[in-house]
């Protein structure tokens, strides 16, 4: 028994145990994030609405959690630390694989608590167990709802729900916990849309001064100048049916004693598509997502695409499927099941699989160097099972069976 349980026990005991809240900014922002919304010098306030707004930001919203949602995570049993087997009885590999709950898939569940925690800063789900401690179904929490503390004495993190008008605090073993890697405390994660909130409310600015421009036909503005001076009244009626008269594309008819003259166009002396396609840019940094994946191919050849996917997953989506694995692994699993070599894993060979003609090339190479079976090799292109499939064998040496490769014998002459 650790020292650190005895303390859990102790303190779990207390009404008033002593616990230290951890908040990702002063009390300015925390009000700030209390409406949802945080500043950037733009002007904009950038909250998870409006970033989603955003093309690029709703891009790799949807590419990373989509991503996680659809990959399949199994539960493995190592016995002797080299080899692995499916353990499709263990009770968590229904709700890793299946469904988490009866109204929410597993792969529903694991996208909208990533896609909550890169635009919340977390994702919780609640352990629901039954009388034997088993955990039967997860269901979500929102955001919103949940504070992340810290318990002073044993340093383990504490999640204090608000449901309705009171309020609960759960263990680290009761709370599905996906956070980004990026923190500022240890205990909290820092959202992207928060970290890059400058860029994102920029792209907001860019894409609404877009749209007003267009919205005046893609034209400037000008200058209407006179001969005689005009008083206050003259001028706003003039204003007025300059406006009326030039919208929709419409014709305007100048008196004898007024000139139009037109302003240049801004947008093109500040390289205003350069900055909008720089914005991506910004955007995929803080995503950590390749551009090429938000549709940003000015730099993309046919060459470098292939790795651009192993990017992808190296860097950007295993950060993620790794805290997966450990939130599963902290709550589905218990004591005796760590000991037992039983794991909770993502299955990610569908997204390192290359082409048709690379596929076949490594097979074969894994086939000649007798590291894959003909059957494990048919597995992967989901094609069934043949007999004698499972010999670990070089199908570039073997001959064939033993017994067909014996001379048949001459009968010998009867003696005459």
């Amino acid at each position: 028994m650790s020292r650190f349980s005895f303390f859990r026990r102790a303190t779990q005991t207390a009404a008033d145990a002593a616990t230290e809240q951890r908040s990702l900014a002063g009390p300015e922002d925390w009000l700030i994030e209390l409406f949802a919304a945080a500043p950037a010098l733009s002007g904009v306030s950038v909250s998870p609405h409006t970033a989603l707004r955003v093309p690029a930001v709703r891009a790799a919203v949807e590419l990373i959690a989509g991503t996680t949602g659809t990959l399949p995570v199994k539960v493995f049993q190592s016995a002797d630390g080299t080899s692995k087997e499916v353990a499709h009885d263990h009770p968590a590999a229904s709700i890793v694989h299946r469904d988490a709950n009866p109204w929410t898939s597993a792969g529903a569940l694991r996208s909208q608590l990533t896609m909550d925690a890169m635009l919340n800063g977390g994702g919780f789900a609640f352990a629901n167990r039954d009388r034997d401690g088993r955990v039967v179904e997860l269901v979500r929490l929102s955001p919103t709802a949940v504070m992340v503390e810290t318990d002073t004495l044993t340093g383990e993190p504490r999640f204090r729900v608000t449901e309705g008008r009171g309020q609960h605090i759960y263990g680290f073993r009761d709370i599905i916990h996906i956070a980004p890697l990026a923190s500022l405390d240890g205990v909290k994660g820092e959202a992207p849309i928060r970290s890059a909130r400058e860029a994102i409310g920029l792209a907001v600015t860019l894409e609404a001064h877009a749209a007003r421009l267009f919205a005046n036909q893609a034209r400037p503005s000008g200058i209407l100048s006179f001969a005689k001076s005009l008083t206050a009244d003259a001028a706003a009626k003039m204003k007025q049916s300059w406006q009326s008269m030039t919208a929709n594309g419409g014709t305007a008819v100048l008196d004898a004693d007024a000139t139009y003259t037109a302003l240049t166009l801004k947008s093109t002396d500040s390289q205003f598509l350069e900055l909008r396609q720089f914005q991506i840019l910004e955007i995929a940094r803080a995503f950590n997502v390749p551009p090429t994946f938000l549709a940003d191919f000015s730099r993309a050849t046919w060459s470098n695409i292939t790795e651009a996917n192993r990017q992808l997953v190296t860097f950007c989506l295993m950060p993620w499927f790794r805290a997966w694995e450990a939130a599963y692994r902290r709550v589905l699993l218990s004591d005796e099941d760590r000991q037992a070599g039983i794991t909770v894993e993502f299955v990610v060979d569908g997204l390192l699989q290359g082409n048709a003609t690379e596929r076949a090339e490594a097979v074969a190479k894994w086939r000649a160097a007798g590291v894959m079976t003909a059957n494990e090799a048919r597995r992967l292109e989901n094609l069934p099972a043949m007999d004698g499939g499972n010999k670990l064998e070089n199908p570039y040496t073997s001959t064939g069976k033993a017994e067909n490769l014996q001379p048949v014998a001459k009968k010998e002459k009867a003696d005459a």
